[in-house]
Order: structure tokens, then C-alpha cells, then sequence
């Protein structure tokens, strides 16, 4: 007896150094401090000419006040500055014809290493006198400001930011202001090859959270609720000096002649969970600037079962067919809403009932980026949808197909959501995507030859 239950510890002891063992690396505070402004200043200085080129703007002025900051300026700060000091103004310039960027700060001292002081406020007290001295000296064509109609991420300049800005213009340069909004989406939404070699490391810390949380170290049929499984992701972010971006869910579909449908506006009345129940959750993490945004499902085994039903495995196979044909879709030029319309008209000849919402991901869980459906239009989104798609993009493949369940006689949705990248000409998962049900608790056949 005192061996079977020096073996069954020793089992539950190796489960959860396995589990440790297969995260990732997570550095230091200090360490990442180091690699976040790494990472801006090899963005800027390789990838931001190229974009202000593209947008036909050769001068972009970011402004934002202390805890009121706007979305790109969070994105250009470095990683040691938790918010903006006082007024932060930010010029980046490129000159025509040439491929040097000068990044420059309206401010008493330099904003990291990229972005050096350009005011000495003995000789001139007034910030936005400062800042339009550096105007005049270098008599752009065109001004971008964080404006935009459409794109929230883009819309980052305050009323009174805009007010003293424009008061302080002279008319000539007043007509020389245009909105950044291309600009400032697609700062946010290009990755570089540096950022892309981490992003894969961040999205497997994410599955391996998720495949800790669906296992029977956390959960106990008949016992756990799928709020204790929520909290505890909440926990393990934290044990891990992780952060996230949402609070996270769980939810479960199950056989009962008396449950619904998953339906978005309302989650299924149980919580506890059983064997037999098939459960959903939507995690996401945020590290090193960058966000993951993942959803996947597991099965809970009934006694005696090794392994999740033929028909649950199945109904898996069509939502990873709807990915494929979603991503299939993907192609430089076109706009959210063609790729959507492609996909469903697709779908619709495979008799795949799939509804689709995938949106951008990278240093915003909701990133900029074009619309691609959601979950209550599936039609054209106006705008944001009309936005057309970029190499070098990364995106959280969203969305479920109904599947009939014959045993269940009913419908159930096959909820999944992985990142990817789009590199120009074809889509690859960053961490690959699930396609098994992982199981709780995970089948352990060697477990049979105890005596």
C-alpha cells in the first residue's frame, strides 16, 4: 500500500514538473525592459521608413498627457516608463529620398534610446512653441496626426491635444496636417522577423497554461466549477509574471436534452463540471509587448474511456476545415470583407455552417488591422472591414462551425481561435494549432502496470 501511494505521488509529482518543464523561458523584469526597447528601436529604424513612405508622410507628430495616453505612443515608450511624463511629444521625420528617420522628443530629456530631447526650456518655456520651431526648421510636406474616423487605435489625439496643436500652426502648416491613420495602423500591425522569433514562444506559453488548466491537476469531475478553472488561469498568469488582456472563460456543452446551444450573449446555465462534457475557453496573455488570444476545447472522459467519441473528434476536423478554408483566403490586397465573403461562400458549398470573427493581434489583443466578420454581422463590416490585408500581419484565426451531434441529437459549435502570421503569401499557425481534444484527465497507460 505504501508503494502504490509512493507511486501515485511520485506520478502526480512528475505530471507537474512535466507541465513546468514545458514552459518557455520567462525572463526578468529586467530582462524583458531590455529586449522591449530592443525591439522598438529595430522596428523603427527598419520597418518605419518604409510605412511613412507608403502613407506619403514625411513628418508624424504623436501627443499625449500623463495617464491619457494614446494607443501608438504606448507602443513607443520605453519599456521602463509605465505611462507618459507630463506632456509627451513625440516628432518622427523622414526627410524625401532619403531612408534616415529622425525620431525626436519635445521634452526635457530623451524618451529612451530612439527618441532624443529637442527642447531646452531655458531658451523657449513653451512646449508647443518648441515643437513647432522643429516644424519650421524642417518645413515638411505633410503632418500626420493621430486622427481617424474609423480606427480607434489611430484616434489617439485628444480634443485639447488637437486644439493646441492647431492653435499653435501657423495657417501654412495648418493645411499641411493630414490624419496618420494608415500610418498608425500599420505601425501596430506589422511584426518584424525579431518580434516574430519571440511571438512564437509567447503563443507556446499560452498553450501550455491552457493545457494545464484542462487537466486533471486543476480540474476534478463533479467538483470543479468552471469558475474555479477561470481563477485559476487568473493565478497562473500572475504565479508566472504573466499578464493578460481579458479576464478569461470557460464554459461547457454537454449531452442534456434540457441545455441550449452556446449562445455569445449568454454562456450555458451549468458550471460544474462532468464527465462527458465537452469544455471551451478563450485565454489570452500579454508578455514582451505582445499578446496571444487562444481558444480551445478539451473533453472530460467518462469512466472507462481512454478517449474523447468518434463524433467529438469529427466535429474538431470541421472546425480546423473552416480554418483552412478562412486562411486559404488570405492574399495581399484583398480587404477584411472579401475575405470574409470568400470564405462563407466557400464554406457554404462544403456544408460547413461556419461563422467567422477574426480580427488582428499584436501589441493590442483587438489589434489594428482589417475586420474579417463578427460574431453578429456576418456581412460586410463598413470601414475597418474595407481595410485590405498586409504582408508581415498577424492575426487570431476566430471562429466556429455548427456541427449536428447525432448521439447528442442536437447542435453543438466548435469554438476555435489560434495565432497566425501572415507573411505575404500563405498563413502559418505560430505555435500550431490544435487538432485533438485534450483530454482530462490525460490517458497515462503506464499507470495500468501498477501493482
Amino acid at each position: 500500500m505504501r508503494k502504490l501511494l509512493l507511486l501515485s505521488l511520485f506520478t502526480l509529482l512528475s505530471i507537474a514538473l512535466f507541465a513546468q518543464s514545458n514552459l518557455p523561458v520567462i525572463l526578468s523584469m529586467r530582462d524583458r525592459a531590455k529586449i522591449q526597447d530592443d525591439l522598438l528601436e529595430d522596428k523603427i529604424r527598419s520597418v518605419l521608413p518604409a510605412l511613412m513612405d507608403h502613407a506619403g508622410i514625411d513628418m508624424w507628430v504623436i501627443t499625449a498627457r500623463e495617464y491619457n495616453e494614446d494607443p501608438v505612443i504606448e507602443t513607443m515608450l520605453p519599456a521602463t516608463w509605465l505611462a507618459a511624463r507630463r506632456r509627451t511629444i513625440l516628432v518622427i521625420y523622414k526627410p524625401k529620398g532619403t531612408e534616415e528617420i529622425e525620431a525626436l522628443a519635445i521634452a526635457r530629456y530623451d524618451v529612451g534610446t530612439v527618441f532624443k530631447k529637442a527642447w531646452d526650456k531655458e531658451a523657449q518655456p513653451d512646449q508647443w512653441k518648441a515643437l513647432l520651431q522643429i516644424i519650421e526648421e524642417r518645413n515638411p510636406e505633410k503632418i500626420g496626426i493621430n486622427k481617424s474616423e474609423h480606427f480607434a487605435h489611430a484616434d489617439g489625439i485628444t480634443s485639447s491635444e488637437y486644439d493646441n496643436l492647431m492653435a499653435t500652426l501657423p495657417q501654412n502648416y495648418r493645411n499641411k496636417i493630414v490624419s496618420a491613420s494608415d500610418l498608425a495602423v500599420s505601425w501596430l500591425e506589422t511584426r518584424t522577423p525579431r518580434e516574430m522569433a519571440i511571438y512564437e514562444q509567447i503563443c507556446r506559453i499560452a498553450h501550455v497554461i491552457i493545457a494545464e488548466g484542462f487537466s486533471d491537476k486543476v480540474i476534478q469531475p463533479g467538483v470543479t466549477t468552471t469558475d474555479d478553472v477561470v481563477w485559476w488561469f487568473r493565478e497562473r498568469i500572475k504565479e508566472l509574471r504573466l499578464d493578460t488582456w481579458f479576464h478569461p472563460t470557460v464554459d461547457i456543452q454537454r449531452n442534456n436534452a434540457t441545455s441550449e446551444l452556446y449562445a455569445f450573449s449568454g454562456r450555458p446555465g451549468f458550471n460544474v463540471i462532468q464527465p462527458g462534457d465537452l469544455l471551451h475557453c478563450d485565454f489570452g496573455i500579454t508578455y514582451l509587448g505582445l499578446n496571444t488570444d487562444t481558444q480551445e476545447l478539451a473533453y472530460v472522459l467518462k469512466a472507462g474511456e481512454t478517449d474523447a467519441p468518434e463524433y467529438l473528434k469529427a466535429a474538431l476536423m470541421a472546425g480546423n476545415r473552416a480554418q483552412d478554408i478562412l486562411t486559404n483566403q488570405y492574399q495581399t490586397g484583398k480587404t477584411g470583407n472579401q475575405i470574409l465573403a470568400g470564405a462563407l461562400a466557400q464554406a457554404a458549398t462544403e456544408s460547413n455552417r461556419a461563422t467567422i470573427y477574426t480580427h488582428p493581434i499584436g501589441y493590442h489583443g483587438h489589434a489594428a488591422g482589417p475586420t474579417i466578420g463578427m460574431w453578429d454581422n456576418q456581412g460586410d463590416t463598413p470601414f475597418r472591414g474595407d481595410y485590405p490585408l498586409y504582408p508581415n500581419t498577424a492575426y487570431s484565426i476566430e471562429l466556429n462551425t455548427k456541427v449536428f451531434i447525432e448521439a447528442w441529437n442536437k447542435d453543438i459549435r466548435v469554438m476555435l481561435e489560434e495565432d497566425a502570421f501572415f507573411d505575404g503569401e500563405k498563413v502559418r499557425y505560430i505555435d500550431g494549432r490544435q487538432e485533438s481534444l485534450l483530454l482530462i484527465p490525460k490517458p497515462a497507460s503506464h499507470l495500468g502496470n501498477l501493482k
